[in-house]
């Protein structure tokens, strides 16, 4: 008898129907014998509208009431999919996350997980029953509601996944795996048949929606074998795990693009030890994340700065720049949300030269001008204006032949 945890996202469960056809695979899993733990989103939409009745509520909402509202999405989801599978005669039980409990930190909105109790639900198990998890949301050690953000229930399911020591995390989406990039700009993205952790981090980080970066962090740290795979068919996904050799043989793997990053840049800062430090303070203390940072050479004592926050963050960060560059006695800040990174990934990467100077060149040639530019040992990104987003996805997609990759 195999553990096995499975997680359907909002548009697997987005319809009373849809929910049907989740109970009636969750039903089919457990008659081949096997236990079966399920990790639901809220329904396709419903975080989107929560989201909106805060926004038209206040400007800025407080953090923890956010949390509570957000998370609610998931308790009609994990219900519903429970009252199915009961109505189909199989014992099912709900959990929220404080139920478990899913103890995290209390940056709320964007928590992390510490710690989760496998008490309850292993009880559960024991009795043959169906045990249904609320995604996307836990407790702090003080009884508040935490949310992990966006695509959180990804994170859930591979940390009870690593919890429960499962044999396999089925991520069961409405796609039929990780591709190459994203089909819907270049229809001849292939599906890959595995991918690394390392890989998987990368693309994650870099904009692909398939998995959230911090699912495929727990995965990677307690060696969780991650299946993506589509909820509509049973055809085989794709598996994130350990690096084999197999996987060094490729230089490129795939391309990702975001267009949920806003620039920010500080203009003619003080160059003197400890000012960084009091721009990117007030970031840090505020939960916001920074990816990508320029600083040009420093010429007659003062210097340019430029970085990029999730455009999420936008309205906040530049907030908080602009006051922290006032204190500092930066000459101005100015902002872009008209920008998309566009990223090369492939563990093949590490013994090859020669992969950034294509991908520049590529680029270049369809006149498309490069802003910012980050590396990595397994990873190139491009800032770039976004209306270039479609056109530098499918010409990178071309020139690093992943348009000849077979399925």
């Amino acid at each position: 008898m195999a553990l096995v945890v499975q997680k359907y996202g909002g548009t697997s469960v987005g319809t009373i129907e849809k929910i049907r056809n989740v109970a009636r695979r969750v039903a089919r899993t457990y008659d081949d014998g096997n236990d079966v733990i399920v990790v639901v989103s809220a329904m396709a939409g419903e975080t989107n509208k929560l989201v909106a009745l805060a926004d038209e509520m206040c400007e800025f909402p407080s953090e923890r009431e956010y949390d509570v509202l957000v998370s609610s999405g998931e308790q009609v989801s994990v219900a519903l999919l429970s009252m199915c599978l009961q109505s189909m005669g199989y014992k099912a039980k709900s959990y929220l996350g404080w139920q478990i409990p899913i103890y995290s930190d209390s940056a709320f909105s964007k928590a992390r997980i510490e710690e989760i109790s496998d008490t309850n639900i292993r009880e559960d198990l024991r009795s043959g029953t169906i045990v249904v998890v609320a995604g996307f949301q836990g407790t702090d050690r003080d009884g508040n509601i935490t949310t992990f953000g966006r695509g959180g229930s990804d994170t859930s399911a591979v940390a009870v996944a690593a919890a429960l020591k499962a044999d396999v995390c089925e991520i069961l989406t409405d796609v039929d795996g990780v591709y190459t990039t994203d089909p819907r700009i270049v229809p001849e993205a292939s599906k890959m048949e595995k991918i690394s952790y390392d890989e998987m981090l990368e693309m994650a980080s870099l904009g692909s929606k398939v998995l959230q970066i911090r699912s495929v962090e727990f995965a990677k740290k307690f060696g969780v074998i991650v299946h993506v795979r589509s909820s509509l068919n049973d055809n085989p996904g794709t598996l994130v795990m350990k690096e084999d050799e197999e996987m060094e043989t490729v230089l490129v793997s795939g391309i990702t693009y975001n267009k949920d990053e806003a620039k920010i840049s500080v203009m003619r800062v003080p160059d003197m030890p400890g000012i960084a430090a009091k721009l990117f303070s007030p970031l840090s203390e505020s939960n916001i994340s920074v990816d990508m940072i320029i600083q040009n050479v420093s010429h007659e004592g003062y210097t340019d700065l430029t970085f990029t926050v999730p455009r999420t963050d936008f309205k906040k960060a530049l907030k908080l720049v602009e006051e922290a560059s006032a204190k500092i006695g930066a000459e101005g800040v100015e902002s872009n949300q008209s920008i998309a990174k566009i990223s090369i990934v492939g563990v093949g990467m590490r013994s090859h030269s020669g992969i950034a100077s294509k991908m520049f060149t590529t680029l270049a040639d369809e006149g498309i001008n490069i802003q910012m530019i980050s590396t990595s040992e397994i990873k190139v990104s491009c800032v770039i204006d976004d209306k270039y987003t479609e056109l530098a996805v499918r010409v990178l997609h071309q020139a690093f032949g992943l348009d000849k990759v077979q399925d």
